[in-house]
């Protein structure tokens, strides 16, 4: 199997510790397509159907039909061993608007 970059997938993001989020949820790749086919590894940024539209280090999206959130304060590494089943993918527009606030959460200032 080899994830693409903005694709979605369920995921199993246990165990965690402390408020980080947690069990079987969507995640979206966000790791360049280069190096999902070469590392046993992927970056993505968990979804969660809690909606905060306040939080700027969140994206609102449609994930298989359902409201949900782009947790990009959330961004991690995990295997590829963790995912599941492909979801979704992001629209052009969602995954523009997760390279920007990636580039604003993390790139330099």
């Amino acid at each position: 199997m080899t994830p693409e970059r903005y694709e979605i997938y369920f995921a199993d993001l246990n165990p965690t510790s402390g408020r980080e989020i947690n069990k079987v949820r969507p995640v979206v790749i966000v790791s360049q397509n280069e190096m999902n086919r070469y590392l046993d590894t992927l970056v993505v940024c968990p979804l969660t159907s809690s909606l905060h539209p306040q939080w700027r280090s969140r994206i609102q999206i449609m994930c298989a039909g359902k409201d949900a959130e782009i947790a990009v304060d959330q961004i991690r590494t995990i295997s590829k061993q963790r995912l599941r089943e492909k979801i979704d993918r992001l629209s052009d527009d969602a995954a523009a608007q997760v390279r920007r606030l990636i580039t604003e959460m993390y790139g330099e200032a």
